[in-house]
Parts: C-alpha cells; structure tokens; sequence
C-alpha cells in the first residue's frame, strides 16, 4: 500500500457569546487517517478582560463525552497561547465555556490516504513455492579417490 500525506491549515474559527462550540468532524465513510492539530487560541479585537475558558470535547475509550480545558485567556494577563500543535483525532468540538471571547483558534489538520497498490506479487509467490518443490535436497559430496 502507499501512503498520501496532505496538510490543510485551518481558516481558523472564532468563539463569541453567541457561537460558544465549533465542531470539526470529517465524513464517516472516509478511509483515511485524520489528525487535527490546535496552534494557537488567542483574543481577538472586541475581547473584553475576562476569563475566557476553552475547552476541547472529544470523546473517551468508553464512548462517553468528555470536556477538557484547554486555554484561560484573559486580556491583562494572557491573550494568546501558543498549544503546540496539540493533536486531536476529529470528530472534536471546541467550546466556550467562560467568557464572552472572541477568541480564534488555529492550526492545521493532516490527512493520511491509504492506497492498496497491487505489484501481481502473486504469481511470483507462485513461482517460488514451486521452485521450492524442485530444489533437491541437499547431499553430502562423495570424495573422488586418487589411484595411487
């Protein structure tokens, strides 16, 4: 098989009062390996000073929702934070959960395709399990003796 590799960075999307989640799903009948990656979340113009409280949903190894802060923004103290590039396997939601924002978050998200790709191994697995069957087996050489 091959591997595809893309990497799409985000437009980014923006909390505010009155749009407090964004969630970045992909298709469910998609065979490809999707990571979503977070970069930055930071105010933006019209932030008012107070604790804005960011937090990813995702859900756990037992299927149960499960919300996760990830950012305390504040305009005095800390506007912006830089995450690193702080994987996330999508479906995901990101949530306002204190505050009225704006805040923007941004990153990228990653798209591995996976391709099967046939090279007729097949009939060279074939051939050589036959080959197998007609190697004799292996016997010792007999010594020639000199007449002396």
């Amino acid at each position: 098989f091959s591997l595809h590799l893309f990497c799409l960075l985000l437009p980014g999307c923006e909390l505010t009062a009155s749009t407090k989640s964004y969630t970045f799903q992909v298709d469910e009948e998609d065979d490809s390996d999707h990571v979503l990656a977070l970069s930055v979340v930071c105010l933006t113009e019209g932030a008012k000073d107070e604790c804005n409280v960011v937090e990813v949903v995702g859900r756990n190894h037992e299927n149960q929702e499960i919300a996760v802060p990830v950012a305390n923004l504040k305009l005095s103290c800390q506007p912006l934070l830089s995450l690193d590039n702080f994987k996330l396997q999508p479906p995901v939601t990101f949530r306002l959960a204190a505050g009225s924002g704006p805040v923007h978050l941004a990153g990228w998200h990653q798209i591995t395709h996976r391709e099967d790709i046939s090279f007729e191994d097949d009939d060279d697995e074939d051939m050589s399990e036959e080959e197998e069957e007609e190697i004799a087996p292996i016997v010792p050489a007999k010594k020639e003796r000199r007449k002396q």
